[in-house]
């Protein structure tokens, strides 16, 4: 399992209050440098001369939505950087969920700056596909300590933090809730069957699921090989064991107020009014803005009740990170972009366009990132957030348990089998 995190936001208010592989390149090293984090204190451009004059193309992936904040990033680039070279940025629609993906497909012929989710940063280290950021003490200073944690490998830092928002916690509508109503599960369904209302959870997604595991004591993560999981979620001894957690689950699953939906069924049932609370994250606080105005609240995660005592749901938590494809032509532009990318203006911009909340730590003691609702519930949220460091192989055998569970194990099948099964699932080789 991965190490709780820090309380990341308000470690930003704190800081901030404190302070006021082998591909032929243009620097001529090959991609494995063996270069220790922080082993130097010179910028890129202390470092290494940038070419001057010469045309210089760099491919940009990142996801479809990022259009428009890119190209605007682009252009401030190109005029930073006006005279020392004739660019032409390339942007290409690439989710950062599937980045890994089609990069490995063919790394010489991938993007040479790209936006990938933290958990993929693994798998890309050992494929050779990252190198470590060689300006990596300024990096970290700049940046909120779980987004380091999350864009390094050991201490070796391989990737610029882009936001620290990848999470989930609870939305609701306060024409129904008051502060003391949401604090647990058990209310927020209660109010909910008197309104004939719904909640929602997506229990198809064992990243949603994990919840009620994470704080239970029952433990899942990644081996020391990397790929496959350890995982004691069917524990028959100790303070909780993997059929009181099931055992919980069905008794929310039983209750005419709750609903299994994925995001889509999540925000149609907030627009038409169905719906009154749900779990989801910072992608739909903009549509939660606009369809409940001053009605629009966010919270961390409630408690549910488990083995006769309330119980914090966890979260995963993670990070929006900017790679540079150690095969790039132009590696050392290619790095200065994906700084750019990733500084403190354009991640103070990304969240005034977008709603992300950024890594930075000036930027994410902002105000207005402050007064964000969907923020601030993550920032109450991360005491309970852990790092998402599990295998390939742990998402859809949990996936199929909680489905059963949501669907309140209608052929009445023996709970600790199911536990055993999923187990044996997630810990395959």
């Amino acid at each position: 399992m991965g190490r709780k995190i820090v309380v990341f936001f308000l470690t930003a208010v704190l800081a901030a209050a404190m302070t006021g592989c082998a591909g032929a390149r243009e620097d001529g090293r090959g991609a494995d440098t063996g270069m220790e984090s922080g082993s130097s204190d010179k910028n890129i451009d202390e470092a290494e001369a940038l070419p001057e004059n010469g045309d210089v193309d760099l491919v940009v992936w990142g996801a479809e939505e990022d259009e428009a904040i890119l190209n605007q990033i682009f252009e401030s680039f190109q005029e930073e950087y006006k005279g020392q070279a004739t660019f032409h940025i390339t942007f290409a629609a690439q989710s950062e969920s599937g980045c890994k993906d089609a990069l490995m497909a063919d790394l010489e012929a991938g993007a040479d700056v790209f936006a990938f989710a933290d958990d993929q940063l693994n798998t890309l280290v050992a494929a050779g596909a990252l190198e470590p950021v060689e300006n990596a003490d300024r990096v970290k200073e700049e940046n909120l300590p779980g987004a380091v944690e999350a864009a390094s490998v050991g201490n070796v830092l391989y990737a610029y933090p882009l936001t620290a928002d990848n999470g989930y916690f609870l939305y609701y509508n306060k024409q129904y809730f008051n502060q003391e109503d949401i604090k647990t599960f058990d209310r927020i369904l209660q109010i909910a069957e008197e309104n004939e209302k719904k909640v929602t959870m997506d229990w198809s997604s064992a990243w949603y699921v994990y919840a009620f595991f994470g704080n239970t004591g029952l433990e899942v993560g990644l081996n020391d090989d990397g790929i496959t999981n350890y995982c004691t979620w069917n524990a028959t001894e100790g303070d909780i064991k993997g059929v009181d957690v099931a055992n919980a689950m069905l008794s929310i699953a039983r209750s005419p107020a709750f609903f299994n939906t994925e995001e889509p069924g999540f925000l149609a049932g907030i627009q038409d009014g169905s719906v009154i609370a749900g779990v989801s994250g910072v992608w739909n606080a903009v549509a939660m803005k606009d369809t409940l105005g001053e009605n629009y609240g966010a919270a961390k995660l409630p408690t549910y009740t488990c083995a006769n005592r309330q119980m914090q749901m966890a979260s995963f938590s993670g990070y929006k990170l900017i790679g540079v494809n150690a095969y790039s032509k132009h590696f050392v532009w290619a790095s200065r972009l994906a700084e750019w990318i990733s500084n403190e203006e354009n991640q103070q911009l990304r969240f005034e366009m977008r709603g992300q909340g950024p890594a930075n730590t000036k930027a994410a003691a902002s105000a207005g990132v402050q007064d964000s609702p969907a923020i601030t519930a993550l920032i109450e949220q991360s005491e309970f957030s852990y790092l998402q460091r599990v295998g390939g192989n742990f998402w859809e055998p949990v996936s199929i348990f909680a489905t059963n569970m949501a669907a309140g194990n209608p052929e009445g099948k023996n709970l600790q089998e199911q536990l055993d099964t999923m187990v044996e699932g997630i810990t395959a080789p």
